[in-house]
């Protein structure tokens, strides 16, 4: 995958599809029909000269480093380190938009992400213009409960109606996962934290003065 968002359109693949001896068409049979200042141009000069004159930063689908982009572009499948892959901004529907010149001397250039977060990215990251197909993805909804059945959804069994052996949340008199008033907070079955598991962002230093 890395290998085919390497590659850029070329004069010289483009000469070897038009020279292709399995073409049924020779190439050759679509002469003239565009006529420039100095005479008749061929159509494979035409077409030659439009791959090495379009600008590929404005197209939507191209793949490229965030250097090569232009500021206010709509992004997505955004690589977080250079040739890893796209991991960011992959969901249906979804865009994020760079906010800097990604041109500039600096390394990083910043990203607005969907949920409204702003992340300095290596700008020799690549990244796809354009926005992520089939928007309502999030609008759809069930027809029936046998629905959630056919995409492969097992019902999901609540920890507090278990038992102390089976879910951290389970037992007790009440329905409460606190463990009366030590404030304990939501787990896993497997004792780990969960609605967005360890805090891993870096705490933000408070201002003084």
């Amino acid at each position: 995958m890395a290998l085919l968002r390497a590659r850029f359109p070329s004069s010289t693949l483009l000469r070897s599809l038009l020279s292709a001896p399995s073409r049924s068409l020779s190439s050759g049979a679509i002469e003239p029909a565009v006529e420039s200042k100095g005479g008749v141009q061929s159509w494979k000069t035409t077409m030659m000269n439009h791959m090495a004159t379009q600008d590929i930063s404005s197209q939507i689908g191209s793949c490229m480093p965030l250097s090569l982009m232009r500021i206010g572009t709509m992004i997505h499948n955004i690589e977080i380190r250079p040739g890893q892959g796209g991991k960011l901004v992959r969901a249906a529907g979804t865009e994020a938009k760079i906010l800097t010149e990604p041109h500039r001397v600096a390394r990083y250039c910043e990203i607005l992400l969907p949920s409204g977060e702003k992340k300095m990215i290596d700008k020799r990251c690549r990244a796809t213009i354009g926005t992520v197909s089939n928007p309502e993805h999030g609008a759809k909804k069930l027809r029936k409960a046998g629905h959630s059945r056919w995409l492969g959804r097992r019902p999901v069994v609540r920890g507090v109606a278990m038992n102390p052996i089976d879910h951290p949340h389970g037992g007790g008199e009440g329905r409460s996962k606190s463990s009366g008033s030590h404030g304990r907070g939501s787990l896993t079955p497997w004792g780990k934290p969960t609605k967005g598991g360890y805090k891993t962002a870096r705490l933000k230093k408070k201002k003084v003065g």
